[in-house]
């Protein structure tokens, strides 16, 4: 890992206290307190980091609400970095709901209420121009991960403006923690386009543009000055965009993925995760990958892009592309996507077949899916009958109810098991509590892009790639899934523990870096040790 930063000469006294990257507060030595002029300006006891985290809890777990340890804990980020690091690292069961899903989501609907401190890069229409210019006000030159978002479609909440910022800075944190990507290499990013949010704009509070959202070219050349400007001022940095509406997304990826270093982790991520899951399934039900069949209610970017990778991944199983999309089925709000259907986006085509038009448990009926995936946004639609038509069809179905946050979820935990009478396997977007029953506990998968898109970061930034391939995202998918061991499987989870996720990062990671020099799309010689390598550019929280 990375050696933990001195100060630089001149930073004494309270700016050093003030500066969050070198800030120790009470842990500073005796001989740092001399050295840096910090005698007289902190207790007399010096405190271990340890000592530390154990303070940050007590008071962490006195708080009432979610939304206020959120506060708390962006507090702590902003003036002391290295402390908030090791406490998400070495709890990350009980801090990553609090910094990410499905905290963040509350933490967005508020966010122009609960504002403490500025954190991030706004960007909007009026800045037309002059981005690459307005860019230089970032403080850091050696920038090399950007997380981007126009707060269009934040979640299952919808559209928050600027109010998602929340969303970049919550991702960011997961990539400094979890890949070790050092946190002043990490830019979030806000493209504040207004918002069609009527609500938010007449909040005496809201903190973006007031006017309805920027659409068309006039959108799509201020994101192309923007992603300009990343080339010419960070030209190696990994632009992720994330939470914009589907049309946008599936257009902003197509123009820029092979010719840029970027991804959408809501469309990419997210597939890297569920085809990950899906390969678990597989070990469990005993069922080879080539002869599954997959039905997805929504049919939106993220729905899609899961079928683009599973296609991949049926296509290197032996199956031709025809045979491979008769295997993907998906439902919209208007019914199964069949070919006479002329209300279809071109992202849909691929995966319109030959079949009658049917609702949704008719098709259920008719694919007889193995697995059923849900990306919808909407809670509450797998029923009852939604779980046991399928139930009644394979005796061990796959359950992926993938909107977040929580309170967006398709079923919860419990409803799939019960009313599968304990034969689901399940796993959601969100964390659900384990769940006894007939005396049998089940322990739900947790289908997080956490668990993947840090590795991905990190090896894409390794090999120093030129851009980020299927082949990348497929390789990290079975990264993943090979480390789910068989205890997870008995317990039902598809995915290692959430507490596992930095230590799994480093195989991701290796993944995709060898598969980016496989490609020659690596910048450089593959290193003899590669993952020893990787692991040396990790950041360092602990001191």
């Amino acid at each position: 890992m990375m050696k933990s930063p001195e100060p630089p000469p001149g930073l004494t006294g309270m700016a050093l206290l003030g500066n969050p990257k070198y800030n120790k507060s009470t842990a500073f030595t005796a001989a740092e307190r001399d050295r840096y002029r910090l005698r007289g300006l902190l207790p007399a006891a010096v405190s271990t980091q340890s000592m530390q985290i154990r303070r940050v809890l007590e008071n962490l777990r006195r708080k009432a609400y979610d939304i206020e340890r959120y506060v708390f804990l962006m507090a702590l980020h902003g003036r002391n970095e290295r402390l908030f690091y090791r406490l998400l690292i070495e709890h990350t069961d009980e801090i990553l709901p609090l910094v990410y899903t499905p905290t963040v989501g509350q933490a967005c609907l508020e966010f122009a209420h609960i504002f403490r401190q500025p954190r991030g890069f706004y960007l909007t229409p009026e800045d037309r121009g002059r981005i690459a210019e307005i860019l230089e006000n970032w403080p850091h030159r050696d920038v090399r991960l950007i997380v981007v978002t126009d707060g269009e479609r934040i979640l299952g909440l919808g559209d928050l403006g600027a109010n998602g910022m929340g969303i970049p800075i919550g991702k960011l944190a997961l990539y400094s923690a979890f890949a070790g990507i050092e946190p002043e290499h990490c830019l979030p990013v806000m493209l504040d386009v207004g918002t069609d949010n009527r609500e938010l704009r007449d909040d005496p509070l809201y903190l973006g543009i007031e006017r309805p959202r920027l659409r068309g070219e006039a959108y799509v050349s201020l994101v192309d000055e923007f992603v300009a400007a990343v080339q010419k001022r960070y030209p190696r940095a990994l632009i992720q965009f994330e939470d914009f509406l589907t049309p946008n997304a599936c257009l902003l990826l197509n123009r820029y993925r092979e010719r840029v270093l970027c991804f959408n982790d809501d469309i990419q991520g997210t597939a890297a995760v569920a085809l990950a899951g899906v390969l678990a399934y597989c070990r469990l039900a005993g069922q080879a990958l080539k002869d599954l069949r997959v039905l997805f209610l929504g049919a939106g970017s993220a729905a899609t892009g899961i079928a683009d990778l599973f296609q991949t991944a049926l296509l290197e199983a032996g199956l031709t592309r025809e045979e491979a999309r008769r295997r993907l089925w998906f439902v919209d709000i208007h019914g199964l996507l069949v070919k006479d259907r002329d209300d279809l986006l071109p992202h849909n085509l691929p995966y319109a077949h030959d079949a009658p038009r049917l609702d949704f448990i008719e098709a259920i009926g008719f694919v007889r899916p193995h697995a059923l995936i849900g990306a919808t946004g909407a809670p509450g639609t797998f029923t009852r009958q939604t779980i046991q038509t399928l139930a009644s069809i394979h005796r061990r179905p796959l359950v992926f109810a993938l909107s977040n946050p929580t309170s967006r979820a398709e079923c919860t935990a419990e409803e799939a098991y019960r009313w599968s009478e304990g034969r689901a396997v399940f796993a959601g977007g969100s964390p659900f509590p384990p769940v006894t029953l007939g005396g049998q506990t089940f322990h739900p998968a947790q289908a997080n892009n956490a668990h993947i898109f840090p590795g991905i970061g990190l090896g894409a930034l390794a090999a120093h790639a030129r851009r980020i391939s299927e082949g990348m995202f497929l390789q990290a998918a079975r990264a993943l899934a090979a480390q789910v061991t068989d205890k997870d499987l008995n317990c039902g989870a598809l995915f290692p523990p959430l507490s596992e996720i930095r230590r799994a990062s480093l195989p991701i990671a290796v993944a995709v870096a060898d598969q980016a020099w496989k490609e020659n799309l690596a910048r450089g010689d593959r290193p003899d040790g590669l993952e020893e390598t990787i692991q040396s550019m990790r950041y360092n929280p602990w001191y």
